[in-house]
């Protein structure tokens, strides 16, 4: 009888096992999103250099990536980038991103990586900026503007040499609610560092 209920228990444990498995591949891939860690197609569109939006200034060396979101709900890539760009000559206020992902995944480059863009506050000289195009006031992203997101910060991080613990939100500089989506949702920015350690785990894997 013993013996019967421990070949039960042990059948059980087995199964629970597999289940929990199963579980964590898909929390890998929590979106079923994968991409790995390879250079993303970039359009390059530097901003002028002007005291507002690209002050030209040096990096003290990349140590962190930082998430942001347009809070402009439904507006381009481009037409973020070229408000940045603008502000040369309106001089209304000074803020800028090295990188903006549109709402079909595209990504354009403002700002070089080596320069201090006016996004993250007091990280301004030590981390890249990425800001994100949205859809709605939930701030969530589209699939293609995630998918564009994981794969540039896993990018980001290995050109660096950092890891997805060095990926923060502009909400962890400052708390501002920004990005709104991953600050209100705590698992969604959980899942998305492991979508963006999962991407760098495949270069790895396939430089192997």
């Amino acid at each position: 009888m013993y013996t019967k209920i421990g070949l039960c228990v042990l059948l059980i444990l087995t199964q629970l096992s597999i289940l929990y498995a199963c579980i964590g591949k898909q929390n890998k891939d929590n979106t079923g999103i994968r991409v790995d860690a390879s250079k993303p197609e970039i359009d390059v569109q530097l901003l002028d250099v002007n005291e507002y939006s690209r002050p030209g200034i040096e990096s003290d060396g990349i140590t962190g990536i930082v998430i942001h979101y347009t809070a402009n709900p439904g507006s381009t890539a481009q037409e973020n980038r070229d408000y940045f760009n603008g502000l040369k000559d309106s001089g209304e206020t000074s803020v800028s991103s090295n990188f903006v992902i549109g709402l079909e995944g595209e990504i354009i480059q403002c700002v070089p990586t080596w320069e201090v863009a006016y996004a993250s506050n007091e990280r301004n000289r030590d981390t890249v900026s990425i800001e994100c195009c949205h859809p709605d006031k939930s701030g969530e992203f589209t699939k293609e503007t995630y998918r564009s997101a994981v794969q540039l910060t896993a990018w980001l991080c290995e050109k660096f040499g950092l890891t997805e613990n060095e990926v923060i939100r502009h909400y962890d500089v400052t708390g501002k609610n920004c990005p709104k989506y991953f600050v209100e949702n705590e698992k969604a920015w959980e899942l998305f560092k492991g979508d963006v350690k999962a991407a760098m785990e495949r270069s790895e894997e396939g430089a192997k």
